[in-house]
């Protein structure tokens, strides 16, 4: 959400979906012309409206960063020490999320944002400023990301390629966040790790950002929580679209998934794809155990430029992560410690030449290609989101292998 990456909003259809158990959208869109918000936050600034339009010269259209099923993510500037609204590059660039006043899940995740962001702290945490609620909208304003999203850098054409040691440094902080809001007193179920919603500062460092669809963990000695089906479809672990029941470690699915896809350079779920390729844990999965094959599917962008044994090791850990039994999934502790050790192995010295390389990227490159004029879209929250359904985020879309409960 914080990104201020300023690309274009586009209206291109992405090729992956989201899933939502229940609609339940007239019932939340009652609420939102009630309830009163959240009680003062002493952590955040509560703005005005007439501020915030001031800060985005009353949301004009060439300060949009991007779109969303929520709504849309403005730039604005601020001052950084009152946070009164100021002119164009003087101060600090914010990202201002503003909804649609027709937007059924506003409201619930809204609040979900200002409950969590506003009461945890952390280095690989988005941090949020403050919010507004007036005249049934909703926003939220949030530091920006000089980097935009990591779905950006590995999807998106034109971007800039991310080394070896920079996949593991985001990796590393992701796991940090994650973990974090696990081991928190009353732990927390982040419930949409997905590459779109990890953002980079200017240093690459990671910051877990949206926490729309956040839930507290189970209590009183339960496994689980039983909640409503919601999530993007090819990061969702198969035990919570099944049976609803969301588990800490369904979070460390997630996790599994975003790690493939810094290793592919492929997206979690695309259509556009080969036939038996759209679901990248499926396609993927059995290349995991063996070094020549997982050299094959290696991004190639990496150049080869990575330790071989790292790999394998990222890819045990990646398996473990994506077992069908959450009992069996490592914590994000666990994770973390095994990714701090694969950044300390050395890279492989040995280099490919110009035309294996080419080879490699051209293979890479027609396994990943759209087999019709279908165009990869750009994702709703520009740089932060990416891979939404066409309906836009959180679109409410079922895949056919999704089941409702």
């Amino acid at each position: 959400m914080g990104t201020c990456f300023g690309t274009p909003v586009s209206n291109h259809h992405s090729s992956s979906t989201t899933i939502n158990s229940a609609s339940g959208g007239g019932k939340a869109a009652g609420k939102a012309a009630a309830d009163p918000p959240p009680a003062g936050n002493p952590k955040l600034k509560m703005f005005t409206l007439e501020e915030l339009k001031s800060a985005t010269r009353n949301f004009r259209p060439d300060t949009i960063l991007g779109e969303g099923g929520f709504g849309r993510v403005f730039r604005g500037w601020i001052d950084e020490q009152t946070y009164a609204p100021t002119k164009v590059g003087v101060g600090m660039a914010v990202a201002v999320k503003k909804s649609n006043t027709d937007s059924a899940q506003g409201l619930e995740e809204w609040q979900s944002e200002v409950k969590f962001l506003g009461k945890f702290s952390h280095p690989n945490l988005v941090k949020l400023l403050g919010y507004c609620w007036e005249e049934k909208q909703f926003l939220l304003v949030y530091e920006c990301m000089q980097k935009g999203s990591l779905e950006k850098h590995l999807f998106r054409k034109g971007a800039e390629p991310l080394s070896w040691d920079i996949r593991l440094k985001i990796a590393i902080g992701a796991a940090k966040g994650l973990a974090f809001l696990h081991t928190s007193e009353k732990s927390v179920i982040y419930r949409d790790f997905k590459s779109s919603n990890i953002l980079l500062d200017g240093d690459y460092n990671a910051k877990l950002s949206d926490f729309g669809l956040a839930k507290l963990g189970p209590i009183n000695g339960d496994s689980h929580v039983t909640t409503r089906i919601m999530g993007t479809y090819g990061y969702t672990a198969p035990e919570y679209i099944a049976t609803g029941h969301l588990y800490v470690k369904s979070d460390v699915y997630g996790f599994g998934v975003v790690l493939l896809e810094m290793l592919t350079g492929l997206r979690a779920y695309d259509t556009n794809r080969p036939s038996g390729e759209h679901n990248l844990v499926d396609w993927a999965r059995p290349n995991l155990p063996s070094k020549k094959k997982m050299k094959r599917i290696m991004d190639p962008n990496l150049e080869d430029e990575y330790s071989i044994k790292g790999v394998m090791q990222a890819a045990e850990i990646i398996m473990k992560c994506l077992d069908h039994d959450p009992k069996n999934r490592p914590s994000m502790d666990q994770v973390l410690e095994t990714l701090q050790n694969i950044k300390e192995l050395p890279k492989d010295t040995k280099a490919k030449t110009k035309k294996e390389i080419k080879k490699h990227k051209e293979h890479h490159h027609s396994a990943s290609q759209p087999h019709n004029n279908y165009q990869q879209n750009r994702s709703p929250f520009n740089s932060k989101y990416g891979g939404h359904h066409k309906n836009g985020a959180r679109a409410r879309a079922h895949p056919p292998t999704a089941r409702s409960v």
